[in-house]
């Protein structure tokens, strides 16, 4: 039998920073996660429902699987000028967006420590019928807290998470910690127990959500979430969402921005591929994003997780992010594209004109 101990030396070898096991068998809260989706709060995600069966059991999607492998990344870097963050001129982009796209750098490494377990086991991140978190927080590697996010209590929530399944059992040949979390990283962490939420009453993620996209803690509502707003919904965005995303214009941190676990203990990632290697990178300026065409787009962005949005989701994004910036300096370029390519951006384009006019 293959022992935990010999896979979690590989791991770190490979640059991974949390590793937990768990027995395969039904999903850890997956009723919750069906609820979810009756509730319509996946939005237009329908590859969530076509997968439900085989994200509710591991066992669907590798017949045979014995053992589901959780590791973590940390992608948090440095921290982005303030001046820049609060400028409405400029746009933001998710810090998990700054760097490599995370696919790219983690799923060879993640496929490589799979194959070392066994040749038939099945390597994921973030692009596979599992669901991570819920298989992360049974695992041990932390816990999930009221903005759906896996905190660990002392990285906070700037995780990456992919996952194995695997054909053959691991033995865990040293038993869990009382609390597996309580030591320091980059000491890899093994449990099989569910960790308890260690929100507490706080609810700051909760407050401080710009759409209110949370309708109760631990629940998501998808589509006023600025990060499906700007990436997963491929139309128009509503309008009555637009004035609320400020200069977001791919994906949103704010509420990890808020958590005491990420402003106490977030500290910079080892995986040097995450860093952006230009200041640009985390908060372009509205005026060079809303100028570019489809060359210019893909010189500036290929290689990173922006590309999912193209450039007409990005350009979308960054119209609405200039009528909320509500200056004229900003309408040359908005007018220019009133003759874009894309009726999405046209539109998007024809909504900040009107709202720059009304303020």
């Amino acid at each position: 039998m293959l022992t935990a101990q010999l896979v979690i030396e590989q791991a770190l070898a490979l640059g991974f920073d949390l590793i937990g096991f768990a027995p395969a068998g039904p999903t850890p809260g997956a009723d919750r996660f069906v609820r979810w989706l009756a509730l319509g709060y996946a939005g237009e995600m329908s590859y969530l429902q076509r997968s439900a069966d085989k994200r509710t059991d591991p066992r669907l999607a590798l017949p045979g699987a014995r053992t589901v492998i959780l590791v973590g990344v940390s992608y948090d870097t440095l921290a982005a000028p303030a001046e820049w963050l609060t400028d409405p001129a400029r746009g933001r982009i998710a810090r998990y967006a700054w760097g490599a796209d995370y696919h790219d750098t983690l799923t060879p490494r993640l496929r490589q420590l799979g194959e070392a377990i066994a040749r038939e086991s099945r390597a994921y991140v973030d692009a596979g019928p599992v669901l991570e978190r819920a298989w992360a927080e049974y695992c041990g590697l932390g816990f999930i807290g009221k903005n759906t996010c896996l905190i660990h209590r002392t990285r906070g929530s700037y995780f990456f998470l992919g996952a194995i399944l695997a054909p053959v059992e691991i033995q865990v040949d040293r038993p869990a910690p009382s609390d597996p979390l309580s030591t320091n990283l980059p000491k890899s962490q093994i449990a099989n127990r569910k960790s308890k939420c260690g929100c507490g009453n706080c609810t700051r993620c909760l407050v401080a959500c710009p759409t209110q996209a949370f309708p109760e803690p631990f629940v998501l509502d998808a589509r006023r979430c600025i990060s499906y707003l700007t990436i997963e919904l491929k139309g128009s965005i509503p309008p009555d969402l637009r004035p609320l995303m400020g200069n977001w214009i791919f994906g949103c941190d704010v509420c990890q921005e808020v958590c005491p676990y990420v402003r106490q203990y977030a500290r910079p990632t080892r995986e040097r591929a995450f860093y952006p290697p230009a200041e640009w990178r985390m908060a372009p300026r509205l005026l060079d994003v809303l100028s570019w065409d489809r060359a210019a787009f893909n010189a500036r962005f290929k290689g990173t997780a922006v590309m999912r949005a193209k450039r007409r989701g990005l350009l979308r994004n960054a119209c609405v992010a200039a009528g909320n910036w509500g200056s004229p300096e900003a309408l040359p370029a908005l007018r220019a594209l009133l003759n874009d390519e894309e009726p999405l951006v046209r539109e998007h384009a024809a909504w900040a004109i009107a709202r720059i006019a009304d303020r």
